[in-house]
């Protein structure tokens, strides 16, 4: 769960809901990307104050719910998410780099949003544990 985060001066709770797609929308996140980037990300957490609350993946996108401080923009979050985990997927995991060409493992786009605003913490982070799986009648479990 998020938490308070206390800093001389100031007191936050930012939550963010990031959605970052593969590039070429290709699928990549097998069971051991989704635990690579797991690792990665816990490793992020301890360089920099971001706290990954969920991580959820489907085949060709990831879900990211993080908490951060606001020296942190959303863009300055996204860009050491992606920048760290290509490069350490790329390393950890060499089969998808020859899946994706060679190329970028993300692509240039990404969908960013505050948590509260149109949705409380809990109902995000549900979504985000929901990622990849399937009801039996097809549908894809959302709330």
């Amino acid at each position: 769960m998020s938490k308070f985060v206390h800093k001389n001066h100031n007191v936050s709770v930012l939550m963010y809901h990031i959605v970052c797609p593969a590039k070429y929308r290709r699928t990549v996140f097998s069971e051991a990307v989704d635990a690579a980037l797991k690792k990665i990300c816990a490793e992020i957490e301890k360089r920099y104050e971001i706290t990954f609350l969920e991580i959820g993946t489907d085949d060709d996108h990831v879900h990211f719910f993080v908490q951060s401080v606001p020296m942190y923009s959303p863009k300055q979050l996204v860009q050491i998410i992606k920048s760290l985990t290509a490069r350490e997927i790329f390393k950890r995991c060499p089969e998808v780099k020859k899946h994706l060409w060679g190329g970028k493992f993300w692509t240039d786009g990404y969908f960013v949003s505050t948590v509260g605003a149109h949705a409380n913490e809990q109902m995000i982070k549900n979504y985000v544990q929901q990622q990849g799986k399937v009801e039996e009648n097809g549908q894809l479990c959302l709330f």
